[in-house]
C-alpha cells in the first residue's frame, strides 16, 4: 500500500509540474504577444503622426495598422492596450499642445525682429509693439502696434468681470444655500443651458439691440461700445461662473455649516464667515474662468466693434469701442499675409500668455486656501 501510495505521489506531483509549466508558458507567451501587440500600437501610431506632420499621402497606411492592432489588442489583451492606449493618448496631446506653443511663437518671430526699438543703445526686440499706438498694413513704414487691442481687451475683460463676478457668485450662493431643492433643480439646468447658446447669437442681439439704443441713448457717432460690449461678454461669461461657484459652495460639508449655526450665527453670518471662505478656491476658479471666457471671446466683440485699431480718447472712455485681440485676429486673417500675418501671431502669443498666467494664478490661490484651510504654516 505505501509503494502505490508513493506511485500515485509521484504521479500527482508530476502532472502538478506539468500543469504549472504550462501555465508559465501561457503567461509567457500571452507576455510576449502584449508586449508585440503594444508595441505596434505605439510606432504605428508615432508613424502616423510623423507622416501627418510631413503631410505624406501614406500616412493611412500605419494609421490603418494603428486601428487594426488596437482592435486586435483589445480582444486579446485588453488591459495592456488600454494601458498604452490611454499613455499614447496623453502623450500625444501634450506633443500636440506644444507643438502649437512652438508655432504661434515661431510665426510671430519676425514681426517682433521689425518692431524692434533701441533704449540706450540696447535693441529691444518687439518693444514698438507696445509703446506705439499706429495700426498700419498700408503706409510706409508700416506699423503693427498692439497696445490699441491690448487696451481694448482690457476694458472689455474689466467690464466684464464686473458683471459675471458679483451675480455670478451671488446667483451660486443664493442656489446652494438659500433657495429651496426645487427652485434648485429648476434653475440650474436653466443656467448651464444658457452657457451652450453660440457666441454670436449674444453679439448678434447686442449688435441689433443694444448698440442702436446705447448710440442714441448717448448720442454716440456709430456703433459698437466696449461697455456694452463687456456687458454681453460678462452675460455670457456668466453660467460658467454659476454653474462652477455652485459646486464649489455646494461641496462644503455640512457639518462646518451646522456647527457655525449651532454656536449661534445667523444663516448670512455662516454663509460669509465658513461657507464662502471654504470654498474660496473653487469660487475664484469660477471667477478666473469668466474672466478666461471673456478674454477669449471673438464673435461677440467682433460683431459689435467698429474694427478700427486705436485708441480711445481718453483712454477710460468706455463709450466708444474699437478693437481687441480676438477681434484683430477674426477680421484680419482671411486677407492678411507676410508681416500682418506674423502681427495675428503676437496677438494669439498675448492671448496665450495671458490666460496661462490667469491659469497659474488661480492653481497659486488654490494653494493657498489648501494650506490655510489644512492648518499650515
Amino acid at each position: 500500500m505505501t509503494s502505490v501510495t508513493d506511485g500515485e505521489r509521484t504521479g500527482l506531483q508530476t502532472k502538478v509540474r506539468r500543469q504549472l509549466t504550462r501555465v508559465e508558458d501561457f503567461v509567457d507567451d500571452t507576455s510576449t504577444g502584449a508586449l508585440v501587440t503594444i508595441t505596434v500600437i505605439a510606432l504605428s501610431l508615432l508613424a502616423a503622426f510623423i507622416g501627418f506632420l510631413l503631410v505624406s499621402s501614406l500616412t493611412v497606411a500605419p494609421f490603418a495598422v494603428f486601428v487594426a492592432s488596437s482592435v486586435y489588442g483589445w480582444f486579446r489583451y485588453q488591459e495592456e492596450t488600454a494601458l498604452i492606449l490611454t499613455l499614447t493618448t496623453t502623450i500625444s496631446t501634450l506633443l500636440i499642445l506644444s507643438l502649437i506653443i512652438v508655432f504661434i511663437f515661431l510665426e510671430a518671430i519676425p514681426v517682433v525682429q521689425y518692431e524692434s526699438a533701441t533704449v540706450f543703445g540696447v535693441n529691444v526686440p518687439g518693444l514698438r509693439l507696445f509703446i506705439e499706438t499706429r495700426w498700419d498694413a498700408v503706409s510706409d513704414p508700416i506699423r503693427y502696434s498692439m497696445a490699441p487691442m491690448i487696451h481694448g481687451t482690457v476694458l472689455v475683460t474689466v467690464i466684464a468681470t464686473a458683471v459675471a463676478a458679483p451675480l455670478g457668485v451671488s446667483a451660486a450662493l443664493f442656489l446652494s444655500e438659500v433657495a429651496p431643492p426645487v427652485v434648485r433643480e429648476l434653475v440650474k439646468p436653466g443656467v448651464e443651458i444658457l452657457a451652450g447658446i453660440p457666441s454670436i447669437v449674444y453679439g448678434f442681439i447686442g449688435f441689433t439691440v443694444l448698440s442702436p439704443w446705447a448710440s442714441q441713448q448717448f448720442d454716440l457717432t456709430g456703433q459698437g461700445t466696449y461697455l456694452f460690449v463687456g456687458i454681453v461678454v460678462g452675460l455670457m461669461a456668466l453660467p460658467t461662473v454659476v454653474s462652477v461657484a455652485e459646486d464649489a459652495l455646494s461641496s462644503v460639508p455640512e457639518s462646518m455649516k451646522s456647527g457655525s449655526l449651532a454656536v449661534g450665527t445667523t444663516d448670512w453670518q455662516t454663509m460669509t464667515s465658513i461657507t464662502i471662505p471654504a470654498a474660496f478656491s473653487g469660487v475664484s476658479a469660477a471667477v478666473l474662468l469668466g474672466v478666461g471666457r471673456a478674454i477669449g471671446e471673438t464673435m461677440a466683440a467682433t460683431v459689435m466693434l467698429r474694427g478700427v485699431p486705436r485708441l480711445t480718447e481718453p483712454l477710460v472712455n468706455v463709450f466708444y469701442g474699437q478693437e481687441t485681440l480676438t477681434s484683430l485676429i477674426a477680421r484680419n486673417y482671411g486677407e492678411a499675409d507676410g508681416l500682418q500675418m506674423d502681427a495675428l501671431f503676437v496677438a494669439g502669443v498675448i492671448l496665450f500668455v495671458t490666460v496661462l498666467f490667469i491659469s497659474i494664478g488661480a492653481q497659486y490661490i488654490e494653494w493657498r486656501m489648501r494650506r490655510k484651510l489644512g492648518g499650515e504654516v
